[in-house]
């Protein structure tokens, strides 16, 4: 697995709105003065009428989404996941979610693996604030295929839908033929009798590397990428959990209110079952190389095997 492409799903997401621009003429795509980093500008470039910046002014943007999508047209609101789910959280709430305005917001650099933005920019939040918002579909997709997958899911949605996309490119996972993409639907990627590993985004491949070394040790990891936190995939995490009676989350999230946090409230009610939650454990992050920070912060597949051989 370690000779893969590597694509950052940032770049998939506005190869993704180019693509799906040249077969809808309904698709209006806004950005907050970021059109370089969140990629919108491949857009910009196919469809400069159909583009429009609206400065540095994330909440007026989602405003001018949400009036858009009353006109018929599909408006994708881009910005960084901190300003598009954080500063903007009230215009999201009321203007899109509320009302049920089908606006898809493309928020980009999620994560701790955004690097050197540091604290203020590492977003690990934006999941957790996403989810409650009734009727908001969330998405964290894995790879390249899978988020122009979630772009085009969420075009024939109707209704708000949030993406979540990274910075770091990341290692192309889902390159099968029979590969399929439906939201709220789960995909299993390795068999395993002895413990059950969720995760979704960039955390599924580092999960895989994780399951391959634990089997070495004879623990046979069933490895299940949930690209949708919301609405979730409740059959299968409770098939899984029954199966394997032990269930470990992975996220590059805050452990409070993301992935782990959805899991547990299925498992809790429906399965008591024994959890152990990796992700960002209610701290802020910090400045530096990406791939350092995923590994200080146990985020590595390194640092997923021995917690997990830990929890079995």
């Amino acid at each position: 697995m370690s000779d893969v492409k590597k694509i950052a799903t940032r770049d998939s997401y506005g190869n993704a709105l180019s693509e799906l621009g040249k077969l809808h003429e309904d698709v209006i795509v806004l950005d907050a003065d970021l059109a370089g980093a969140t990629k919108t500008g491949v857009f910009k470039k196919a469809f400069p009428e159909r583009f429009i910046d609206c400065g540095i002014a994330e909440g007026n943007m989602m405003g001018v989404a949400a009036g858009i999508a009353t006109t018929g047209k599909v408006p994708f609101a881009s910005s960084f996941a901190m300003f598009a789910a954080g500063r903007a959280f009230e215009q999201v709430r009321n203007s899109i979610g509320y009302p049920k305005n089908n606006v898809k917001i493309g928020a980009t650099h999620a994560g701790i693996s955004v690097g050197e933005d540091g604290a203020t920019h590492q977003c690990n939040e934006d999941i957790a604030l996403m989810r409650t918002i009734p009727g908001m579909v969330v998405i964290s997709p894995a790879d390249d295929i899978e988020a122009k997958a979630a772009v085009f899911a969420a075009y024939e949605h109707q209704g708000p839908v949030y993406l979540r996309f990274g910075r770091l490119a990341v290692p192309v996972i889902n390159d099968n033929p029979d590969y399929k993409f439906e939201i709220g639907k789960g995909i299993v990627l390795r068999e395993g009798k002895d413990v059950t590993i969720i995760a979704n985004g960039l955390e599924v491949y580092e999960s895989l590397t994780a399951a391959e070394k634990l089997a070495e040790d004879g623990i046979e990891a069933k490895v299940i990428n949930i690209h949708t936190i919301k609405p979730l995939d409740e059959e299968l995490i409770l098939a899984a959990a029954k199966e394997t009676g032990k269930v470990v989350t992975v996220e590059e999230h805050s452990v409070i209110g993301g992935l782990g946090s959805a899991v547990c409230d299925v498992l809790s009610e429906k399965l008591p079952t024994r959890v152990l939650k990796i992700g960002i454990m209610d701290v802020f992050g910090e400045s530096g190389p990406a791939a350092e920070l995923i590994k200080k912060y146990g985020l590595d597949a390194d640092s997923i095997y021995t917690k997990v051989k830990e929890f079995v």
